[in-house]
Formats: C-alpha cells, structure tokens, sequence
C-alpha cells in the first residue's frame, strides 16, 4: 500500500491474518489482504457504518447462515456453455439456492430494525422453482426413481426383468447341480453366469463369459438368460436415456438464470467481508470511531488489538488542533512503544473502515502513515542500525505532507548519544514545520526539553512505580519522564559508590566516590600458561595516500609510509612528516576515494629536487646520486 511505509513493527500482517480467519469465502479473505486505508470521506464513513451494522445484526440475531459458493462458477461455466450437469453438481446448485434461501431469512428480521445491511436480502435470488427441481428429482449423488413417470416405469422393467433373469440362472443352477463348482450365481462383464465345472462344459447350453484362476471352472451365461439380457440392455439404454434428458433440462434451467446465481454469488462474498468486520468488532470489543478531516486525534481507553485484554492497561491519548507531536518518555519496558502502536494501530484501523479497540474514538483521516519502528538492521545491504535508520527517517521526511501521521520509536538511536540528540531534535523541527501529525519515544533529555519550550509539541510520560520498579503503562501527557535507569541499578543492587560516579558522569553534580566501586573477595585462583604475545600484523591496516585523523589533537594528515614492525606509521602533516602509533589514528578517507588508480604519491611526498634525481636514476645509471628524505 503506498499510502503506508515501513509497519512491519505494527504486525498489520497478524492483525489480517486474524480479521481473514473470521471469513469464509476466497473473495472476501482477497478484499481482507488488499485492505488499506480509505481516503474518500463518503466512502469511509459508508465502511464504518457497513462495520456497525453488521455487529448490530451479530448481537441481535447470531452469526449469519453464510457458505461459500466458490464452487459454484464451475457449475455456472459448464451451463453456459450447455453441457450437461451431472448430479453431484446440481445437488451443489441446490445447496447454494438453500443457503441464498436461508440468508435471505436472516436478513428479513433485521429488515423489521431498519438496518441498512439487511436490505442486501433483497438482492438476493433463492430461485425456488430451480431449487424444487432439483431437490424432487435428485438424491444422494442420484436421479430420484419419481424424477419422472417414464423414469419409474423404465426402472420398474429393469427390475423385473433383472429378478427373471435371476429365477432363470437359479434353475439352469438347480437343474445341473452335479455340474456347478458352486451353489450360487454370478456376475461376470455384466452377465449373469453359473459357475460350470470344466469337465462338464458341455452339459450346459450357453456362452462362456470368463474362467477361474485355475481353469477348473467356467463362468457360462445360460442361454435361456441370454434373451433377458439383451432385454435388460435395451431397457438400460432408455433409461440412459431417460435421465440425460432430466439432466438437460435441470442444467437448461440453470443456465437460464446464470446471471441470478452469479449476483447470488457476489452479494454473498460482500455480506461475508462485512460480517467480518462485524466479527472482529466483537471479538476485540470495539467502539465505533468518529472519523474527521480535522487534524486531531483522541482515544479513551484504548488497547493494542493483539494483546490480553485482561492484561493490557488502557491508553488515553490527545492529539490535534494546537499540539502536532508528542514526545513520550519513560523507562525501558515502560509501554512508550506499546503506546506508540496503540495509537497508530487504532488510526489505521478506524480509516480501514473497522471498529476500534477503545471505549471512544475520535480519529482523523490521514494521506499516509510514516513509521520507523525497530532497528531496520540490513545484512543484505551492508547497513548499520543508525544507517537504516537515517535512511529510512530521510525518506519519510521526504513523503511527509500536513496530512500524514508519522511514527517514530527510540528517535535518534543507534549513535553518538550528542550527536544523536542533535539530529533528533532536528528531526523533529522538521516534522514540525510539516505540518503532520507525530509521535515519538526517545531518552535523550535535550530532546525533552526542545518539546517543553516548542509551540505545537508537548511531552509525555509513561508512568513508573519506583518502589515496586513496576511499570504501570499510563501514559500522562504534558509531562517529561524519566529512564529510572539509577533508581532500578540500586534496587537490583549496584553499590552507592558505583551509583555516585554515574551520576557524576551523567550530571557532574554528586560527589566521587570515595570507596571502591567493587567489592572483590578471595578465594582460589585459575593459573594460565601464558603464551608469548603474538606480533600483529599491521602492515595491510593502512595504505599510502590514506586520509587519517590523529588523536588526540583531532588532527588531519595522510600517510606517506605504512606501519612498520613497532605499530608505527608516518604521517604527512600540512608542516611535517611525524612517526605516529598505529593506536592513534583512524581512518578519516580512503585514498582509493581521493585518488585515481596509479597515482604517483611521489608528487606530494617528494621535493622538486628528489623527483629530478630520481627521473634521472631512472633513464641512466648514476652511482653518485643520492636522494635524501627529510624528518
């Protein structure tokens, strides 16, 4: 959806799974994975009122008698191109036309409440000749004997003359009774045979059908049961007949109503995607949302769609009007993220045209939903946590417009914490003059105080119990929170000689600490072997022309001799060259990034006078010249 970029922390996915499971029809699970947010006002708030009736018809009368006619197009595109039906197929035919019949039930007694939905009913065609017809005439997977009267009669032949047959076969089977190897008849291709001992082939007048395994007996047709066999064929053959013809002239009446079946099909499909919102209004216990073009936002008592119910701490959230960004603060596993999707998820699913989690809703329609949840690391793309990051926010950045809702987790992230909080804040100045809606978590305090003296962007909080070191997961907006990150190290133990130097470090106003910071105590040793260091080979670790940055005066120069044996390299420095520790010095630009392939380093290395020399060493031999370098 291009409307939405990068929810993959939201679970859409998982939520759709859900919503689809409640579907019955293919159409309707399709129309479920292709939903996105609505941007036609008319036509979102007709998605809203579509998803509350459809719960009201679920409260009042139950889960509706709905199947799915999937198969039904198969049974239509054999009509039309007027083939013959076969049983199984027009009993599946019946089946659609009952389950239309029974919908169409439902539906009339929320008729009598004057609900919108439930005049579909009208639309919709039982067909009841059709459905009459083919349950009078078709049973069990079979042409009912009474589909006809010329069927009955054909049958009631078959069956006498299949019963002569029989009376003839037994006294052929009595009469030579010392011949038979058995005492009954049998089938053999479709005749009906008495079992004849080989030796007394003869003494049986009639045709041999088949022979056992071993040859001693013979399957012989009698020829006084020959006639009626050929009788039985011609009656077989009528009867054949006979129920093509039925058959026909059921899938005739089929296929002249090919269009009623297949709005039948349709209507049922859309009934079906709007009993599923209907579904999962209930299963969530949803509220129906007040949807606007006002940019403002307001929740009461809101839940993450996929969490316990019974465990979820509900979310009051306010957005809009004067106020455009929200920082959230607050300690680690505090909810800032849970509230963060909270938020998000209940937007979204108000502009799919769903019901929302909550006791009230407010929401506004937003053009697009911009997020950057969790760390977007790419192994594949070679890209850092921070890299993915910055990528991703620069493109939101690039899409935002007044009209989108941005979603940013733990802004700025992934870095320097200094200049992590620098690019923060100008992360959200720029969502600022966007003029979109946003919301972020962070730890960085400057940002807390950037959204503390910023017109339209306030704080917010996630609540945390300090003697319990409990989250509650209430969210309190206009108000800053804190990490609680000391008062939880000193409930899980860390010394007060340990706490000292962190605040010290992180505020430069508590006292140092004046006893040590661990307590070791005795005990027994391991003893190592201790191997002989190992030198490191650091020749590869920089090359000639590298732009390198010397600590600690933060210095830049290039490398003009690679490290030797004892960890040093030579650096060329605007006024010198200097012998520098390998330790010291860090890569600032590769030269394959600075210079083209083949580049004679000597130019910038070498005096005038070197270079001359060494022109001349190369065209001739000159045992006297020497070429000097300089410190």
């Amino acid at each position: 959806m291009e409307n939405i970029k990068n929810t993959s922390g939201l679970e859409l996915e998982k939520i759709k799974e859900i919503w689809a499971g409640l579907a019955l029809t293919a159409a309707a699970r399709a129309k479920i994975e292709e939903a996105g947010p609505i941007l036609a006002e008319r036509q979102l708030q007709a998605a809203l009122r579509e998803t509350t009736e459809s719960r009201q018809l679920l409260e009042k009368f139950g889960t509706p008698p709905l199947v799915s006619l999937e198969g039904m197009e198969q049974i239509l595109l054999v009509a039309e191109k007027g083939d013959m039906l076969g049983p199984e197929q027009l009993e599946q035919a019946e089946s659609a036309l009952a389950a239309v019949k029974r919908m169409q039930d439902y539906l009339s007694r929320g008729q009598q409440y004057q609900i919108p939905l439930a005049f579909y009913g009208e639309n919709l065609q039982p067909l009841e000749e059709i459905r009459q017809q083919i349950h009078q005439q078709i049973r069990g997977g079979q042409v009912e004997d009474h589909a006809t009267r010329e069927l009955f009669d054909l049958r009631s032949q078959i069956q006498r003359t299949q019963e002569k047959r029989k009376e003839k076969a037994e006294s052929v089977l009595r009469t030579h009774r010392d011949c038979m190897s058995d005492s009954f008849c049998v089938t053999r291709g479709g005749h009906l045979c008495v079992p004849v001992k080989k030796e007394y082939k003869f003494r049986v007048s009639g045709s041999v059908i088949d022979k056992s395994a071993t040859g001693n007996t013979l399957f012989i047709e009698p020829t006084a049961v020959q006639k009626y066999e050929e009788e039985l064929s011609l009656l077989q053959i009528q009867e054949d007949n006979e129920l093509r013809r039925i058959l026909y002239t059921l899938t005739a009446m089929i296929g002249d109503q090919l269009e009623a079946f297949r709005e039948n099909s349709r209507i049922m499909e859309r009934l079906d995607y709007a009993f599923s919102k209907g579904k999962l209004s209930m299963e969530w216990d949803c509220a129906a949302p007040v949807v606007g073009t006002d940019r403002r936002i307001r929740l009461t008592a809101a839940r993450h769609p996929l969490m316990d119910r019974r465990a979820a701490v509900p979310l009051d959230f306010t957005l809009g009007e004067e106020l455009r960004g929200v920082v959230i603060t607050g300690p680690n596993t505090g909810g800032k993220t849970v509230a963060l999707k909270t938020v998000a998820l209940c937007c979204m699913l108000a502009q799919w045209g769903l019901h929302v989690p909550c006791q009230e809703a407010w929401v506004c329609m937003n053009s697009q939903y911009l997020c950057d949840i969790g760390d977007g690391q790419s192994l594949s793309e070679n890209l850092s946590t921070f890299s993915a990051h910055i990528t991703n926010v620069l493109d939101i950045l690039s899409r935002v417009n007044p009209e989108s809702l941005v979603i940013m987790d733990e802004l700025g992230s992934g870095t320097d914490p200094t200049e992590g909080m620098g690019i923060a804040i100008a992360i959200l100045e720029a969502l600022r003059e966007s003029g979109c809606l946003f919301l972020v978590t962070t730890h960085y305090p400057e940002v807390k105080e950037y959204a503390a003296r910023t017109q339209g962007v306030t704080n917010a909080r996630m609540t945390f119990d300090q003697d319990s070191l409990q989250p509650l997961y209430r969210m309190v907006i206009g108000e800053a929170g804190a990490s609680c990150a000391f008062a939880i190290a000193e409930r899980l133990g860390m010394s007060r000689a340990m706490l000292d130097v962190a605040r010290q470090a992180a505020y430069g106003n508590a006292p140092a600490a004046q006893s040590p910071l661990i307590q070791t105590s005795g005990g027994p040793r391991i003893q190592r072997d201790r191997p002989a260091p190992q030198q490191k080979d650091l020749s590869g670790k920089f090359r000639l022309g590298d732009s390198v940055m010397l600590y600690p005066d933060r210095k830049i120069g290039i490398v003009c001799e690679p490290v030797n044996d004892r960890g040093c390299l030579r650096v060329q420095l605007p006024d010198r060259k200097i012998w520098i520790s390998h330790k010291r010095v860090k890569l600032h630009v590769a030269a394959d990034r600075l210079y083209p392939e083949g580049y004679d380093f000597s130019i910038i290395f070498d005096t005038v006078e070197n270079r001359k020399k060494r022109h001349d060493m190369e065209r001739k031999y000159t045992g006297d010249m020497t070429i000097e370098y300089g410190e």
